[in-house]
């Protein structure tokens, strides 16, 4: 709860003034039944119309006066509500882009995303509810019991005793429903994953007709979610009943007893009825205070969440290595990793790259070429050896400066629903020029032009308008744009044809002699030129060398290579 209020004293002069007017709209809408009763005691019996007419002025302006403050409270509670929450979820976007992928996996995407919404939603309600009840009900609730007392101990105290009866059973009810809504919430998460995963791969599941076998698995995850809500709805829904009841049979009781009391001219008319109402008001009011323990509970559990996210400490840390002079812009050296501490994804791995070569790496699906990347880039930290840029440690390197000096395509990467321009620019700022010269190294300005709007041409989400060779040279341009120190591409030319990919890579040797490549592919032919290629293997270094050595000392290597070439070796 110590987020909430952070955010809250950000907005804490809107928030006293807001209160301030529920506060006093709450105190005339208190004082209306008291006046009543005043009216029908005191001035009616006198016959003084003019006095009779005054009084029910007074409770006209009064009642006036409540409606405009509450209404006047309830739209800066809104509007604190919205900003908090806003906030809250701008500052929680910006540390989820900037955990690292440990982080973020251990996280779960899903559970992230279900943060994002339904946690910082139920923080909106919270707030908007504590400023719009959580002043007015305790006040009603005390300063009823209060004007009661004042007005009639005996009939206060029949009222005081149903109250506690009602109060017992609202929080044994509770109790028992509290704890159900945290396991809805972890449900949730998992549902929200199928969901996710589904949308993602919705041309898979259709192309290999497995709607059925997705629906069956949302419907599990879902009837999950359905069967813990009604749980804690069925336990929830005791409460209103009972406190039906015992309101019923507290008010018999007051008019019962009132009655009897009238009777004997032991009190009077106008302050049953004044009882009545007040009977009401504290009833409702204790029913007020009951949801906000429950919506207090709710958001507890999402601001707990959301805390865990944002107070998430950095765990790329920057460890400062004395920088040596190489002849080499990248070095792996011995490097070992594991993703789950277990056995190694990778293991002893060794080469150097001087600046303008190019690298290829090749292996069977989980070899640990992407690995590589991400070491190479601080995505993960080794566990065993290191990796040098420019003579100097990765682990010395700032993050944001590290990854300036890259342009990455990695496998699955993303367009988004903006224009051709947008997407390659990237919000870098880099201008017509350099957009276009990337596009056209791409080999995608061919197919640019040829569209009506050229660069303004509007993709939609995930640019299904385009084929995945459009795609991938959309995404290659971009990594090219900014001219990058070192260029990466995580099989990205999976979709282009042979003559298309020819053309990228010898666009490549000739505009971008100064950038370090490396290039993972499946395909020898994307690779046969590279300076050095590395042959993985279960995390093994398998084969490393130019093509014409590995055809000679690798069997894989030339397996791969036969297959593919039919035996061309050049």
């Amino acid at each position: 709860m110590k987020t909430i209020l952070h955010y809250l004293g950000r907005h804490k002069w809107r928030m006293t003034f807001g209160l301030t007017m529920k506060f006093v709209g709450t105190v005339l809408e208190l004082v209306l039944p008291y006046l009543l009763s005043y009216v029908i005691d005191t001035i009616i019996p006198q016959g003084q119309l003019n006095l009779i007419f005054l009084a029910g002025g007074l409770m006209a302006f009064c009642a006036v006066l409540a409606y405009v403050t509450s209404v006047w409270a309830n739209r800066i509670a809104s509007k604190v509500a919205v900003l908090t929450t806003q906030e809250i979820r701008s500052d929680l976007f910006e540390r989820i882009l900037t955990l690292s992928n440990r982080q973020i996996d251990g996280f779960g995407i899903s559970s992230l995303q279900t943060r994002m919404t339904a946690d910082s939603y139920a923080i909106n309600n919270f707030i908007n509810m504590m400023q719009r009840i959580g002043i007015r009900a305790p006040i009603l609730l005390l300063g009823g019991i209060t004007v009661t007392m004042l007005m009639d101990p005996v009939l206060s105290a029949t009222l005081v005793c149903a109250m506690v009866v009602i109060g017992s059973s609202i929080f044994s009810i509770t109790r028992r429903g509290l704890p159900i809504y945290s396991l809805i919430q972890k449900k949730l998460d998992k549902m929200v994953r199928v969901i996710r995963e589904n949308i993602t791969g919705i041309r898979v599941i259709k192309s290999l007709s497995k709607t059925e076998y997705e629906q069956s698995r949302f419907d599990e995850a879902n009837q999950d979610v359905t069967a813990s809500e009604k749980k804690a709805a069925r336990i929830m829904a005791l409460t209103n009943p009972l406190v039906n009841l015992f309101l019923n049979i507290g008010l018999v009781a007051v008019i019962y007893i009132g009655a009897v009391r009238v009777q004997e001219n032991l009190t009077q008319a106008g302050k049953i009825i004044a009882f009545l109402s007040y009977f009401s008001i504290i009833l409702m009011s204790l029913m007020a205070i009951n949801r906000i323990f429950i919506n207090a509970m709710q958001a507890t559990a999402s601001a707990k969440r959301i805390a865990e996210v944002l107070a998430t400490a950095d765990d790329v840390e920057i460890s400062y290595f004395e920088t040596v002079p190489s002849d080499y812009h990248i070095e792996f050296a011995d490097v070992s990793f594991s993703y789950f501490g277990e056995s190694n994804d990778i293991e002893h791995i060794s080469f150097q790259l001087k600046k303008g070569e190019t690298l290829g790496i090749i292996g069977a699906t989980g070899s640990g070429k992407s690995t590589i990347i991400r070491l190479l880039m601080r995505q993960y930290d080794t566990d065993q050896g290191k990796i040098l840029i420019n003579g100097k440690n990765v682990l010395s390197y700032q993050p944001k400066d590290l990854h300036e000096m890259f342009g990455v395509v990695f496998q699955n990467d993303t367009l988004f629903s903006k224009t051709i321009f947008e997407n390659i620019d990237f919000g870098r700022g880099l201008g017509q020029k350099a957009v276009e010269h990337g596009a056209r190294v791409a080999q995608a300005a061919e197919f640019i032009e040829s569209l009506p709007e050229r660069y303004q041409h509007k993709l939609t989400g995930r640019a299904t308008n385009l084929s995945g060779g459009q795609r991938q040279r959309l995404l290659i341009a971009r990594a090219l744009a900014k001219k990058p120190q070192i260029l990466v591409l995580d099989d990205a030319s999976s979709a282009l044809d042979y003559q298309t990919d020819a053309n990228l890579r010898k666009a490549l040797r000739e505009e971008y002699q100064q950038t370090t490549t490396i290039i993972i592919a499946q395909r020898i032919s994307s690779l046969m030129s590279a300076d050095h290629i590395l042959v993985l293997e279960d995390g093994k270094i398998l084969g490393y060398g130019k093509h014409d050595e590995l055809l000679a000392s690798c069997p894989l290597y030339r397996t791969i290579s036969e297959s593919q070439l039919g035996g061309v070796v050049a």
